[in-house]
């Protein structure tokens, strides 16, 4: 390099270049890696991080559930079932396709705007090395490309929004539990469990992983197994509920801890109980200065008392809690469940992103070409013909793209926004004029009691005696309001008393106004009041006896120019609920 000038400017310039390339190295590395500091989890400036996650259930590992082929189980049996519609090859490019379509960068940026901090892996460990049964060598592990390409991307994905990645095995060398379908698990092969080979190959597997990713602060940690599920000391104890040592699952646990701290001393490492990672008898006290506990929260209650145990252990232990799965339930479960975890310091990991159903923030759309093969599967219909079944497969991976899935914003409403304030915002806007029509499913976001009022707002599946479901129709949206589909339409219905909805409303210009409530008697004489901003401006409204919808007419509504908390209140339920429209006199 040829330089004209003072040798003093050059070194300025010189040191001034190496202060912004430091910078973006620092920049690059986030905050440092991520730390156990006594019963927190801390970053590298030593500061608090409360993770606020996702899990990518259905990328790597498609859980039956997810697609509505529970009834069928495990992936391999999956893809077994579309072999026989469509052969082999075709099925090959299916799921091949399927790993490039699902999750891309666009879902990563899209979590990250929505308020996510980090994300979870669910890996199957057949993505990154063959089946024990497949190994040419006894003994020998093969490796293979794709698992790590596909983590490499994500990790680029992450860091490029500043978002953490945890990697978590979610489907484990021969599987983990009695819960087949979580880890794809053929049960005429010998488990994880019963086979050494099968551990070496999970030890390897970590270590390998801890190798290559030792030195990325945006990997948020290593959450070695998930959801353990297994009798050691008494084979019809299952799911291990009531196992008293873990001794196993111990060993195991401390063998992959040994191998990933010879190659990576930088990164947390996340351990997880027996029984769905709830069971911790004999495996504490942890065996590493950088651990974490992690427990799954699903079906019960969203009270202090229902992570109780959890922090018993944390104090104990001094070690930190995340709670890192928890979901598959309503919005009013979501927001207490992560108001009460974050207020003890803990942060989380949803689950899921997407699937086929409405209570995640992606729905992965149904189309009728996938409806009519889940008919044949159940034998309610004919087998499709191989051109048509590929051709509805097709659609069905190519639907998993989150610019083809429908994004439910009172989801993720729920989780941040909902979980800082009682405040109300509009679902859609309503502006008021003359003939306006404002669909009884766009109330307004926000919790219940504040947005809406319903009785039965959650599932709590978990607890014995407790039948509640939160919407009981299952679409559109995931509070606790009934809502149903009928004729390419949405309707409220199971209302109950003392349930209403609030709509915010903008009025342009001042007028009285006759407002057509459109209901449908259901079960009862349904009753109810309209309210403008806390004012009742009409009571005792009947819902007439007589089958079939009905445009009941509430005349003299005087509404003032500016915006209306507006109301829906029903003294007595037992009616279906459709629109309000606008009619000015």
């Amino acid at each position: 390099m040829e330089f004209h000038g003072n040798e003093n400017s050059f070194a300025r310039r010189v040191a001034s270049l190496l202060v912004i390339l430091l910078s973006l190295g620092m920049l690059a590395q986030g905050q440092g890696f991520l730390k156990a500091n006594g019963p927190v989890i801390v970053n590298g400036k030593n500061e608090k991080v409360i993770l606020r996650g996702m899990g990518l259930g259905g990328w790597m590992l498609q859980e039956g559930y997810m697609f509505r082929v529970g009834n069928i189980g495990q992936q391999y049996k999956i893809k077994e079932k579309i072999q026989e519609l469509v052969g082999p090859e075709r099925t090959a490019t299916l799921y091949n396709n399927w790993l490039t379509s699902h999750t891309n960068k666009a879902d990563i940026d899209s979590m990250a705007a929505w308020g996510f901090n980090s994300i979870r892996l669910p890996m199957h460990y057949r993505l990154y090395t063959l089946a024990l049964e497949e190994e040419p060598v006894a003994g020998q592990q093969t490796w293979l490309d794709e698992g790590f390409a596909l983590t490499d991307s994500l990790l680029s994905w992450c860091k490029a929004n500043h978002m953490y990645l945890i990697l978590d095995l979610h489907a484990t060398p021969g599987g983990q539990g009695n819960d087949l379908p979580i880890s794809d698990r053929h049960p005429e092969r010998p488990s994880l469990w019963q086979s050494e080979a099968n551990q070496a190959k999970m030890i390897a597997l970590w270590k390998k992983l801890a190798a290559r990713y030792a030195n990325e602060a945006w990997i948020g940690g290593y959450d070695i197994i998930n959801e353990p599920n297994w009798g050691f000391e008494n084979a019809d104890d299952r799911i291990g509920s009531k196992e008293k040592t873990n001794a196993p699952l111990k060993k195991l646990m401390q063998e992959i801890t040994a191998a990933i701290r010879e190659v990576d001393k930088n990164h947390l490492i996340i351990i997880e109980g027996n029984s769905f990672g709830n069971n911790y008898n004999g495996i504490l006290p942890t065996w590493d200065n950088n651990m974490a506990l992690s427990f799954h929260k699903y079906g019960n209650f969203t009270d202090e008392a229902s992570i109780k145990h959890f922090k018993e252990l944390r104090a104990q232990y001094n070690v930190p809690l995340w709670m890192g799965e928890s979901g598959e339930n309503s919005n009013n479960w979501y927001q207490h469940t992560i108001s009460m975890v974050e207020s003890n310091d803990i942060g989380w990991a949803w689950w899921q992103e997407k699937k086929i159903g409405f209570n995640q923030p992606l729905e992965i759309k149904l189309n009728p070409g996938y409806q009519a093969i889940l008919d044949y599967w159940n034998g309610k219909g004919p087998k499709p013909s191989p051109e048509d079944a590929y051709a509805a497969l097709t659609q069905w991976v190519a639907d998993t793209r989150i610019e083809n899935n429908i994004y439910h914003k009172d989801v993720t409403d729920a989780m941040f926004r909902q979980v800082q304030t009682t405040a109300t915002i509009p679902f859609k806007s309503h502006v008021i004029t003359d003939n306006a029509v404002v669909k009884a499913v766009d109330y307004d976001l926000g919790r219940n009691l504040f947005a809406y009022s319903d009785l039965d707002t959650a599932s709590y599946h978990y607890t014995p005696g407790v039948n509640t479901r939160g919407n009981r129709g299952g679409v559109y949206r995931n509070d606790g309001v009934d809502i149903k589909s009928e004729n390419g339409d949405y309707n409220i219905f199971s209302i109950e008393d003392t349930e209403w909805l609030q709509y915010t409303l903008t009025v342009p210009k001042a007028g009285n106004y006759t407002i057509y409530v459109k209901a449908a008697k259901d079960e009862g004489n349904a009753v109810f009041n309209l309210l403008d901003n806390g004012r009742t401006v009409a009571t005792a409204v009947a819902v007439p006896d007589v089958q079939g919808w009905q445009r009941i007419a509430v005349k003299n509504i005087k509404l003032n120019k500016g915006e209306h908390q507006f109301r829906v209140y029903f003294t007595k339920g037992g009616c279906q609920f459709n629109q309000l429209e606008f009619q000015r006199q």
